[in-house]
């Protein structure tokens, strides 16, 4: 949190002082000019089963714990991003904050009102901030904090611009002797479904070959997943086929036995989003019908209904013969079997197209030498 500039000074001077009593064993004495506003948020109730599209109204108290009057208060709503907001008027400003390091994306909006408020009364919002769920939202958190100083843009965020609805302003509200704190996080769970699914891979190459093995972890959608903190991630189990060994692993993949398991780079999915896992194997033997799988942990997931993608397949056809200097993707061929321009292909012997056709080449001039000689001696035998 900032340290308003007014601010700043007192409690630098307080801190001081305090440590300069202490170190001579006495117990520093509050003085009157440290005294300040306390403001907080009552405790609000968590919102559960709401619909995508269907909008909600937090109830909003705040109050003034202090001594000294807050001459003006800041109320800032951040929400994630399975939540917006439906009308936002013209004394607040909304901006969005990206995601970054184990931060989630948020939508904020920060309502300014120039009202006093005296210790211990209790005020809300004439009328409440409307809160929309989205398509994407499942399990998201709505954060409401309140502020005596203008709170700072993070910088991460985009430039603030004005709501458009009528002002509102701050009523006289009756305390409801709940838990108050400067800010309080309401989870908001929606009645959604994600659909978390795997996809395998189809690898082809010769013993010796270094191959590329991509495999994918995606959530389908139509929901976000946020995960709360300390709650099991997503992980996938990786088991490449066997007749293979692994040179490099991916990096979010650890071993696990004969398989790897891999994690995920955050703590949420967002729909249409997810991993994507990349080893690189060699080709050791060939193994008859060898093959791997890709799977997802079988942690519970309600959300998730549809389990019949979360197990896929990683092929592998081991052609015969020594190892070539082309490697594989999930779908690729080594350079010893390349494409003929008509769409066919030559037979496996290294040839190419060009080397095709210089060959032909030379077998017609040779026929047509010895044609050339044939001729010659038969003319001369007739002189």
């Amino acid at each position: 949190m900032l340290i308003p500039p007014h601010r700043t000074a007192r409690t630098i001077a307080a801190a001081l002082s305090a440590a300069g009593l202490v170190v001579l064993g006495i117990a520093p004495v509050a003085s009157a000019d440290e005294t300040a506003p306390e403001l907080a948020v009552q405790h609000i109730a968590p919102v559960d089963g709401v619909k995508p599209g269907s909008t909600f109204d937090p109830p909003v108290t705040l109050t003034n714990k202090g001594t000294a009057t807050a001459d003006k208060v800041w109320v800032m709503y951040s929400a994630t991003r399975g939540l917006d907001y439906a009308q936002i008027p013209a004394n607040c400003q909304a901006h969005q904050v990206t995601a970054y390091d184990e931060m989630t994306a948020k939508t904020n909006v920060v309502c300014e009102f120039d009202q006093a408020v005296e210790p211990g009364a209790a005020y809300a919002p004439e009328k409440p901030l409307t809160i929309k769920t989205l398509p994407r939202a499942l399990n998201d958190v709505l954060r409401v904090s309140v502020w005596d100083y203008a709170p700072g843009l993070d910088d991460a965020a985009t430039p603030p611009v004005a709501g458009t609805a009528p002002a509102v302003k701050l009523v006289e509200s009756q305390a409801g002797g709940q838990a108050e704190e400067e800010a309080v996080d309401v989870p908001v769970t929606s009645v959604n479904t994600a659909d978390f699914q795997v996809e395998g891979a189809a690898l082809a190459g010769s013993p010796g070959d270094t191959v590329t093995l991509t495999t994918r972890f995606t959530n389908a959608g139509p929901a976000w997943v946020l995960t709360d903190e300390g709650d099991p991630l997503p992980k996938v189990l990786i088991t490449p086929p066997a007749g293979t060994s692994v040179v490099k692993a991916d990096g979010f993949c650890e071993p696990a036995g004969k398989a790897y398991e891999c994690g995920t780079s955050q703590r949420w999915v967002d729909e249409g989003k997810g991993e994507t896992y990349t080893f690189k194997l060699k080709i050791d033997k060939r193994v008859e019908g060898a093959k791997g799988s890709v799977t997802l942990n079988p942690d519970a997931r309600p959300f998730d209904p549809d389990k019949s993608n979360d197990q896929a397949d990683i092929t592998l056809d081991v052609r015969s013969g020594g190892s070539s200097t082309g490697s594989t993707g999930t779908t690729g061929t080594t350079g010893a079997n390349e494409p003929t321009p008509n769409g066919g292909r030559l037979a496996a012997t290294g040839s190419s197209p060009a080397t095709a056709v210089a060959s032909t080449a030379a077998a017609a001039a040779l026929a047509g030498g010895v044609t050339l000689l044939l001729v010659r001696r038969r003319t001369q035998g007739r002189g």
